[in-house]
């Protein structure tokens, strides 16, 4: 065993907001709201409040998720992010296997990630985050 050094980020481990943050409830929402009609995913948010606006933590703030937000706004989120970014890694993939046919190793992660895929999107169904007829079908054969 390595030893390796423990420098990394961590989460605050209270609950409460800190309170340097000046920010309202009302006024985080605003931002979520205007930063999800322009086509950021919530991670992606997340991120831009935290390194734009100096909001650490939205959940200890407002008292909801981003994604909580985003949805009691109104607005429809049509695949959960998580599984969109599994889409995406499939396709790349798969473009990959088409061009490198010999490339075995890679059709077996292939393989992985549509069985990722295939759970994920049977969790959302059950949760109804997704339509009871959505289905994967890969774009490629594993032969």
């Amino acid at each position: 065993m390595t030893r390796r050094g423990k420098s990394r980020s961590r989460r605050p481990l209270s609950k409460r907001p800190p309170a340097w943050c000046k920010y309202s409830p009302e006024e985080v929402e605003a931002y979520v709201i205007k930063l999800t009609k322009e086509e950021n995913p919530p991670s992606k948010i997340g991120v831009i409040l935290r390194d734009q606006y100096g909001i650490p933590l939205v959940k200890p703030i407002v008292g909801k998720s981003i994604t909580q937000i985003i949805l009691d706004s109104g607005i429809e989120i049509p695949i959960p992010e998580d599984l969109t970014n599994l889409l995406q890694k499939a396709s790349t993939l798969s473009r990959h296997l088409n061009r490198n046919r010999a490339d075995v190793l890679n059709r077996r992660s292939l393989q992985l990630i549509a069985a990722r895929i295939r759970r994920l999107a049977k969790y959302y169904r059950r949760t109804n985050s997704l339509p009871q007829d959505w289905k994967y079908i890969p774009q490629i054969e594993y032969v």
